[in-house]
Formats: C-alpha cells, sequence, structure tokens
C-alpha cells in the first residue's frame, strides 16, 4: 500500500492516519510513503527530505523520486500532476501494491466542483471521484474527501508534527489558489453536498446508459462496430445520449466525451438516417445498419520501446521495439472478407484506422494480435484514468470487447481526523 506524501499537511494527515490504521489491524499490509520531488522549487529536495525523516521515525518505508523533465509557464500544473501519476503508478507496480492514497479533502472537492461549475462543464458537477484507476491497474484512492483541511492541520498540531506550506499555494495566477481564498465555509459545505448529489446522478445514468450499451453495441470486425436503431429510440433519451457520447469516444478513441450540444446534434442526425462524426469516430448510417469506426485523419505512428496507448484506443507494445503505425491502404490486404455480410467500403476504413506492425519490404500485420492483453485492457475514453463514478459503462464496453471487467477498490476505510 502507497500513501503519496507531499510535505504539505493533508497528505501528512494522511500518511499518520493510515499508519495508526495499519498498526491496529491485523495482517495490514506494508506501508509505503512515496515523495515526488518536481524540481520546481529549490527547497523540494529538503522538504522531501523531512518526509523521509518523518517515516523513519515513526518505522514506514519512504520513497523520493525526482521528476527529470519539469517545465515552467503555463499548464505546469497539469504536467506536474500527470508527471506525479505516471511515477507513483510506476513506483506501486515496483513495489507490488495496486493501490495508492492520496490526501484530497473536503475543500479540494469543493474546489474542484466551484472551478467546473464556472466553465459549464456538466459531467465535472460531481467533483474529485473517491477513487479512479490509472492504466488499468492502480487505483488511486482518496479516503478524506469527507474531511475538512482544517481539521486534518488539527490533527497534525494534536501530534506535535509540522508540515510544508507550498508557495504556489499563494499564487494568485493559479485559478484554484484565487477560488479557495472566495470559498467560505459554508460554500465548501453547500458545494460538497451538490457534488454528492450529482455523484449519485452521474453513476445512475451510467448504470443506465451501461444497459443500453450491453442491448445495442456489438463488434464487426477490429474497428468496426455496429449500433442498433432502438438505441435512437430508446425511452431513456437521457441515457440513449450519454450511452451515445461514450460509445463515440470508445471508437475515437477520445479521452474525454464530446459536448452536449455537439452530441445530441450527431445523435439526432444518426435518429434521422443522417451520417456524422463524433469524437473522431464515424458513425455512418445505411441500409446494412448503423456503423461506427475511426476516421482516417491524426492517426499516430510511434517507435514501441515498450507498452504505449496507441491512438488513446490500444494498448501495444510490451514486447515489442517496431513501428506502429495505422494500416491505411494497407488495410486490403488484412481484411475480412464478408464479415457478417457487412460492406467491403466500410470494413476497409476501420481496418485503415488499426494499428499494424510495418517493416520495410513487407506486408503490414496486426500489432493488436502480438500485444499484450490482445491491445485491450480499459476501453476509451477511461483508457487512461477511469473515475469510479463511470465503473459501470467502462464495464459495460469491457465485455462488448469480450475483456475483463474492471473491479472496484473495496475501500470502506474511514478516519476521524476531527480536532
Amino acid at each position: 500500500m502507497i500513501a503519496a506524501v507531499s510535505g504539505g499537511g493533508d497528505s501528512l494527515a494522511l500518511l499518520l492516519l493510515l499508519h495508526e490504521f495499519l498498526a491496529a489491524s491485523a495482517d495490514a499490509p506494508a506501508l509505503t510513503a512515496v515523495t515526488v520531488d518536481h524540481g520546481l522549487r529549490p527547497e523540494a529536495a529538503a522538504e522531501a527530505q523531512v518526509v523521509a525523516e518523518l517515516c523513519l521515525k515513526n518505522g514506514i518505508s519512504h520513497r523520493t523520486l525526482v521528476w527529470s523533465t519539469p517545465r515552467t509557464g503555463s499548464g505546469v500544473q497539469a504536467a506536474a500532476r500527470d508527471a506525479r501519476l505516471a511515477m507513483i503508478a510506476e513506483m506501486a507496480r515496483e513495489l507490488g501494491a495496486d493501490m495508492v492514497f492520496t490526501g484530497h479533502t473536503q475543500d479540494d472537492l469543493a474546489e474542484t466542483v466551484c472551478m467546473r461549475n464556472a466553465r459549464g462543464e456538466g459531467r465535472g458537477s460531481a467533483g474529485i471521484a473517491p477513487a479512479a484507476l490509472y492504466e488499468g491497474d492502480i487505483w488511486f484512492v482518496r479516503p478524506l474527501l469527507g474531511v475538512r483541511r482544517a481539521a486534518l492541520r488539527a490533527f497534525l498540531r494534536e501530534k506535535r508534527v509540522g508540515w510544508v506550506d507550498d508557495p504556489s499555494n499563494e499564487n494568485m495566477a493559479f485559478e484554484r489558489v484565487r477560488t479557495r481564498y472566495d470559498l467560505t465555509d459554508e460554500a465548501v459545505t453547500h458545494l460538497a453536498g451538490e457534488a454528492e448529489k450529482a455523484a449519485k446522478a452521474r453513476v445512475d445514468l451510467g448504470r443506465r446508459a451501461a444497459i443500453l450499451i450491453a442491448e445495442n453495441l456489438s463488434i464487426v470486425a477490429p474497428g468496426l462496430y455496429r449500433l442498433k436503431a432502438g438505441l435512437m429510440g430508446s425511452e431513456d433519451e437521457k441515457a440513449a445520449l450519454y450511452a451515445f457520447r461514450i460509445i463515440a469516444a470508445m471508437v475515437g478513441g477520445g479521452a474525454h466525451l464530446a459536448g452536449a450540444a455537439v452530441s445530441e446534434k450527431a445523435f439526432n442526425a444518426v435518429g434521422s438516417g443522417l451520417c456524422a462524426t463524433l469524437s473522431r469516430a464515424v458513425v455512418d448510417v445505411r441500409r446494412a445498419g448503423i456503423h461506427l469506426y475511426r476516421e482516417r485523419r491524426n492517426l499516430p505512428v510511434v517507435q514501441a520501446t515498450g507498452l504505449v496507448l496507441w491512438d488513446g484506443r490500444y494498448w501495444l507494445g510490451a514486447n515489442l521495439q517496431q513501428e506502429i503505425a495505422p494500416f491505411g491502404d494497407g488495410a486490403r490486404a488484412a481484411m475480412r472478407e464478408g464479415a457478417a455480410g457487412c460492406p467491403q467500403d466500410l470494413l476497409f476504413a476501420a481496418q485503415s484506422g488499426e494499428p499494424a506492425l510495418r517493416q520495410e519490404n513487407m506486408l503490414p500485420s496486426p500489432a493488436r494480435a502480438t500485444a499484450a492483453n490482445a491491445g485491450i485492457r480499459v476501453p476509451a475514453p477511461w483508457a487512461r484514468l477511469l473515475p469510479s463514478f463511470d465503473l459501470a459503462p467502462a464495464n459495460a464496453l469491457a465485455e462488448v470487447f469480450g475483456a475483463k471487467t474492471i473491479i472496484s477498490c473495496h475501500d470502506d476505510t474511514t478516519f476521524d481526523a476531527e480536532a
């Protein structure tokens, strides 16, 4: 078990609470604290050492990871967050752990909801998920989302443990800092309550969409999917539109769902018998049925030296040391003749966007056929990160692929961090 510990009050409180909880539990797993030095501040290395010393004092294993390619300027916080997730996940794999605990609080939840509401992000009103599955194998768990930041600091004072205040948390150039200063205690409580309602609604909508996905989606050939017209005529219009957005993102390899307005326009067009494009997925409507495949533009060419998420759709390359590229015009050599009575032009269009191993003077061969896990783990749009809110529709897509379904991390751990 891993605790992500920066040296700030939230993560230090999490570490000590986990340590106390595990010490009182029989057959408890080993706890390792992991600190990431992003290299963005000269004090960061010394702060990581403070965490290491606290861990040594309490008999907790500790690792410090250093970000080797720090960046500055716009987007630095997002880049640092992505790097932190990747580095901690890799450390978890190295240690044989599948669960990482983080110190996100109710204040973080409220700030996130406030920022997303200001941007009009509908699904984002649920805020921070209690857990999220990273790259299909590491759960990031947030057990303190119901606890206020002030309560955690009171807990640390009681333990006579100091913490680090990152100066970036006072920098008004960052949206989150400005939001934090604007929120009153009453606003935090209200936003957390609204997030809970939105989360329940999102989970419920996902379950209804999952049923429709299972009933209406099938695979015709690699990269080619058939959708029953019944989805467009479903009485549960909201769930049908949501399922359509999810399916389009899966087919196109999108990391996010398309916006509600553009999705509804495409959904209505398909319902009226017209073709549409959404989330890089072509929705082809004809007598042969409704079919979806990845459009041919902006397909990547990568040199595989390890596991790579190709085009947001397939995990490939674990045992490969060669170029992975779309089939393109070489698709005809790999087509399945007359699959399920499907028109040849549809088969060709779908196969064109599938990943192939390219070698000079040789016909391309399917990259998915030789890759680990048959190229499938968690389908897009959750291939990289799956919030626990969205387990039902993600599992529905996995079942369509014939892949393993995702098992939720069962976390009934609660901490009393009141002063």
